[in-house]
């Protein structure tokens, strides 16, 4: 609706170096359809390098520490510089996609950021977010006709079989913990 109504909204994604095609290939139709330019951040190349040099460039699947480092360099970093001076921030986060999700406001205070977090979904179910998509047309990440439900980073991201919970593709080697920590409320230290 911000792009559809040309609000005085930036819009933005993280493009974490380890994103799949497909998602690239969103952000560009997103673009096109709604003759925008959807800002893009990245992590820090030294802060990458040094990371891959010291741990390699798969340490995630090693442990839980290296996943959440690898999160935190690729992800974190890149939402706290995109949040820079930001008096609100706008997500699409809703209560059932994960334990941890389940707590959350629609209005709060973020106090890592310093902001207002605004998450108009949070009450909403995966239903009713799929009915608007079709509804409206909006344009959507083609991994979802193959399985994935929630698409990150192409080696955390897979397919979820019928009946697993959405977030069940990502990090599937771990256990519990399912989040990257741009939603978590306190910083995630590596």
């Amino acid at each position: 609706w911000i792009a559809k109504q040309k609000l005085n909204a930036e819009i933005f994604t993280i493009d974490t170096g380890r994103l799949f095609q497909e998602t690239h290939d969103l952000i560009e139709l997103t673009n096109q359809l709604f003759d925008m330019s959807i800002k893009v951040f990245y992590p820090d190349h030294q802060t990458i390098g040094q990371l891959v040099t010291e741990k390699g460039p798969n340490s995630f699947y090693h442990s839980v520490e290296n996943r959440i480092e690898c999160c935190k360099v690729r992800k974190v970093d890149p939402l706290t510089q995109a949040l820079e001076g930001a008096k609100v921030w706008i997500t699409g986060i809703r209560a059932d996609q994960s334990h941890s999700r389940q707590h959350m406001k629609m209005v709060e205070w973020n106090e890592r950021h310093r902001l207002i977090k605004y998450n108009p979904l949070v009450n909403w179910t995966s239903e009713e977010v799929w009915s608007l998509i079709e509804r409206h047309r909006i344009p959507v990440n083609t991994l979802h006709k193959q399985g994935f439900v929630s698409i990150g980073c192409q080696p955390c991201t897979r397919a979820v079989s019928e009946g697993e919970n959405e977030r069940a593709g990502r990090w599937w080697w771990e256990n519990s913990h399912k989040e990257c920590g741009l939603h978590l409320p306190n910083p995630v230290a590596a």
